[in-house]
């Protein structure tokens, strides 16, 4: 293997950003499409006040599934219309359903997340589902999107969860591509890490640390701080460059296992793949300082640090393993981490997380009865 990275074409943040999207949408074709989620149709849009002059722009509503009957609509649509350029604004599958039909229609694409509540916005893959919203499969693109355009004001709109589940996501950045490298494993590239992909990771995770807490007070209060600034940044650039060019390892196998127990099917993934990033360290022998310092930061911003955190508070072991056997499975990251990883491993890493978690909690709260 080579060592490989990928990169969106361009990335554009800001407070108002949005009023770019005329410009981009001429400098890549002639004919663009907005497929906007219900309330980007609703809600967002007609607050952005675009320049569209002298041309108006046709905004297509998404459906509400990234499945095969939306993708031949939409397909249809292009087609009829001669559409040279899709936007993709809203939620993630809004997102990833204009990723593949431009894919597939060999057109541009121009993503405008309106949460930073994952890294897929600046990816090349989607996840595909049926009509009925079960998981299909993982579609790769010929290339990364053409442009990601954040509008900040936008972002910091949307409820705080969002962005907390943000960081949960990109907190397992930095210490899958750690693994990933200590163990010459491959990134989601097809390749082995590029000295670049590292270094983005390492700096997602210090960007978190530094700005973390500071971002969500300004999202709670919907405003644009430079905090938050860095936060949508790290949420979505560094932690997207970062998880494609270096890879993934643990947290987001242990992510995949967690969502077969029917209870964690109301958190986000982010914050799935935030207690994974707990169990991950547990399971790879991380220093106690480390583990105490993620543990700390999950504490500050309202990440999970227990399993009764993602719905699992009554979970037995039997249950508890299931989830570690799928985590385990054939072709799942966590085979990136060192040494033979095995199910029965996962599952005391996850009961060592839940302890520490429960045990950190304990102590915080006798400290303020004890301050009464």
């Amino acid at each position: 293997m080579f060592k490989k990275a990928v990169f969106p074409g361009k990335y554009i943040q800001g407070v108002g950003a949005i009023g770019e999207l005329p410009a981009l949408i001429n400098l890549l074709g002639k004919q663009g499409l907005i497929l906007a989620s219900p309330s980007v149709k609703e809600k967002v849009l007609p607050e952005c006040r675009i320049d569209w002059s002298p041309h108006a722009i046709d905004i297509e509503l998404f459906r509400g599934e990234c499945c095969e009957d939306e993708l031949a609509r939409l397909s249809a649509i292009v087609t009829q219309k001669h559409v040279d350029v899709v936007v993709g604004m809203g939620g993630g599958k809004t997102i990833d359903t204009a990723k593949i039909v431009a894919d597939r229609m060999d057109i541009a694409v121009i993503i405008i997340p309106t949460i930073a509540s994952t890294d897929a916005p600046c990816s090349g893959c989607a996840v595909l589902y049926s009509k009925d919203g079960i998981f299909d499969s993982i579609c790769y693109q010929k290339a990364n999107p053409a442009v990601v355009l954040v509008d900040a004001g936008i972002i910091a709109g949307a409820p705080t969860r969002f962005l907390v589940a943000g960081m949960g996501d990109a907190l397992s950045t930095w210490f899958e591509a750690r693994s990933c490298e200590r163990t010459q494993s491959p990134n989601e590239c097809g390749g082995y890490s590029t000295t670049v992909g590292l270094h983005i990771g390492k700096l997602c995770y210090e960007t978190l640390l530094a700005y973390g807490v500071a971002a969500k007070v300004a999202s709670e209060k919907h405003i644009v701080t430079p905090a938050l600034d860095h936060i949508v940044e790290a949420n979505i650039l560094l932690s997207g460059i970062g998880f494609e060019s270096a890879g993934l390892a643990a947290a987001h196998s242990i992510q995949n296992g967690l969502t077969a127990l029917a209870e964690t099917h109301s958190f986000y993934h982010g914050e799935k793949v935030a207690f994974g990033v707990l169990v991950g360290l547990q399971l790879t022998d991380a220093s106690t300082d480390e583990s105490a310092a993620v543990f700390s930061f999950c504490e500050d911003v309202g990440l999970p640090t227990t399993l009764a955190d993602i719905g699992l508070e009554n979970a037995d072991r039997e249950r508890l393993m299931g989830a570690a056997e799928k985590a385990c499975a054939p072709g799942e990251s966590i085979h990136h981490e060192a040494g033979l990883i095995t199910p029965e491993k996962v599952l005391n890493a996850m009961i060592a997380a839940d302890a520490i978690g429960r045990g950190r909690r304990d102590r915080r709260r006798n400290h303020r009865a004890g301050e009464l």
